[in-house]
């Protein structure tokens, strides 16, 4: 299992709801938002947090928090389980990739990141016959700003858990 939070300074500081079956899924998506924060608050805690276990108690308070909040959304344990772990990997690779790009733009010489615009154009000049689609929704492709695509994700994911 990932870690969902791999400092236990960064754990100490997450703010845990009393589990309300009525409000579940905002309450998840309000403890990792947290998590994401705090990861992008301090960037290299992301890169590590994929290669640890949880095994410090502020770390498991966390973990036990938000599994205590899946089971009061009526998640099977089995599912609850897992779906922790799904939902703390993707935290921290959003956090992590995030910090990618800021470091990357931070550095002047990279051309790695582009801007929304050029990367629209590039996509929308590819070859119509290999890449219609692409080609045709570029902007979709490339919509979104601030955490939009962090709350898409983590909405798909707690809405298919009960299902």
């Amino acid at each position: 299992m990932s870690t969902t939070c791999s400092s236990a300074r960064l754990c100490s500081e997450i703010s845990l709801p009393e589990p309300d079956p009525a409000r579940w899924r905002q309450q998840i998506h309000d403890v990792y938002a947290q998590i994401r924060d705090q990861y992008l608050k301090y960037p290299g805690v992301s890169r590590a947090a994929l290669a640890l276990v949880p095994t410090h108690v502020e770390t498991l308070r966390v973990s036990e928090g938000i599994l205590a909040l899946l089971l009061a959304g009526g998640v099977p344990a089995q599912t609850a389980a897992w779906a922790l772990d799904s939902l703390t990997l993707y935290v921290t690779a959003y956090a992590w990739e995030r910090s990618l790009v800021h470091q990357r733009r931070d550095n002047q010489d990279d051309h790695w990141v582009l801007s929304r615009e050029d990367l629209v154009e590039r996509l929308g000049a590819l070859p119509a016959e290999r890449f219609p689609h692409t080609r045709r929704h570029a902007a979709e492709l490339t919509s979104g700003s601030g955490h939009d695509w962090f709350d898409f994700t983590l909405s798909l994911l707690l809405d298919n858990l009960t299902a």
